[in-house]
């Protein structure tokens, strides 16, 4: 691992079209310029990455969820991301294929650096004893199991009250995962390098329940209530289900460590929601 330029994480999602080969030539790329590569591949659901102290960069070569899971997997450790988007819809994985080789040689040289993005620091707490525990780059969803069922959730920031939600469930989002489930349940789009959280509501009941945008220094707790008519389940990233009882509490805030994503500067984020959002701009369009 000691090459002369440092170390680099490769993390391909071997479900991805075209992610196996391009990986090898990227990985070629990275030797032949003094690199150390660490080739780490999975399909379908991995749990972490080979951990090592030193890596330089890292390089996604998926999709948004593969960035999801590379930003779990490195909490706390402050290396950069690179995401390359080989996968449909791509907000954080804004690299195309075609342009890896001017967006890594780009961010290896000081020509762009990566952004912070605030991640969540996810916390359940069974009977005053902590249960478990998740960061998280785009939300975490309190919900019902099953399908079309309304749970009760009783709402505080901070040390107030906000109120009893009766809802499909609770979003609490980051501004990068603002354009994610928020914003299909109605919720603001945020820019990704903002600090600020997002408390939207799903399909709530009581339709004077809004989605709130909250400063970062906030702390959402969301309690279950007694007698649920359905089963209750915690869900960070989309990629983590945790099942939930009544009386649990869950504690969401901002972490204490940032996500680092690349920033290749290609579009700038608005020309991006744009496109992905197809809004109208022209006569054509």
């Amino acid at each position: 691992m000691n090459a002369a330029n440092g170390s680099v994480l490769l993390i391909t999602n071997q479900r991805k079209p075209r992610a196996e080969e391009l990986a090898a030539v990227i990985a070629a790329h990275l030797r032949q310029a003094g690199y150390a590569v660490t080739d780490f591949r999975y399909a379908g659901v991995a749990d972490s990455v080979p951990h090592h102290e030193e890596y330089r960069l890292a390089i996604t070569l998926g999709g948004d969820g593969t960035v999801l899971f590379a930003t779990r997997a490195l909490s706390g450790r402050s290396v950069p991301i690179l995401p390359i988007n080989l996968g449909e819809f791509g907000f954080i994985s804004e690299v195309q294929p075609d342009d890896w080789r001017s967006a890594l040689d780009s961010f290896l040289s000081g020509r762009i650096d990566a952004g912070r993005r605030l991640l969540l620091d996810v916390r359940v707490s069974r009977a005053g004893e902590q249960l478990c525990g998740f960061r998280g780059l785009n939300d975490a969803v309190v919900s019902a199991e099953g399908i079309s069922r309304m749970v009760q959730l009783q709402v505080s920031l901070t040390d107030r009250l906000l109120g009893l939600y009766r809802a499909d469930g609770v979003i609490v989002a980051t501004p990068t995962g603002s354009t994610a489930y928020s914003a299909a349940a109605g919720g603001p789009i945020l820019h990704p390098e903002m600090n600020a959280l997002v408390l939207n509501p799903i399909c709530p009941f009581t339709l004077s329940h809004r989605p709130i945008v909250l400063p970062p220094d906030e702390k959402v707790r969301i309690s279950v209530v007694p007698d649920q008519r359905t089963d209750v389940a915690l869900t960070v990233d989309g990629q983590t289900l945790t099942p939930l009882l009544p009386g649990d509490l869950l504690t969401v805030r901002a972490a204490d460590t940032s996500a680092h994503i690349v920033r290749f500067g290609k579009r700038t984020f608005y020309e991006v929601l744009r496109s992905k959002l197809h809004w109208a701009g022209g006569p054509r369009d």
